[in-house]
């Protein structure tokens, strides 16, 4: 949440594996820094994520699609920042 001036609340419905997913990096967090980091503040740093990467909704009609859009959008991403590995050429 990179604007806290308007904090909205949204009720999400995860099954059991995504909430123990989120429960146990929030314990990994909290182990190795002392910081407790709420399975919400996660939630919300993906959307920060996603929003930095520039993601949109173009195309995408399930979760296949948005998963094949959010790895293409990464490598994008990667592609304009790394630098030519060498004998690859700059396209």
């Amino acid at each position: 949440m990179k604007n806290n001036a308007e904090i909205q609340r949204v009720v999400t419905f995860l099954n059991r594996q995504e909430i123990d997913f989120l429960d146990k990096i929030g314990k990994d967090a909290l182990f190795s820094t002392g910081v407790k980091v709420s399975r919400a503040k996660f939630i919300a740093w993906l959307v920060d994520l996603a929003q930095g990467l520039q993601l949109n909704g173009d195309g995408i009609k399930n979760e296949k699609d948005f998963e094949e859009k959010f790895f293409q959008t990464i490598r994008q991403q990667l592609h304009r920042t790394s630098p030519p590995a060498i004998g690859e050429k700059y396209l």
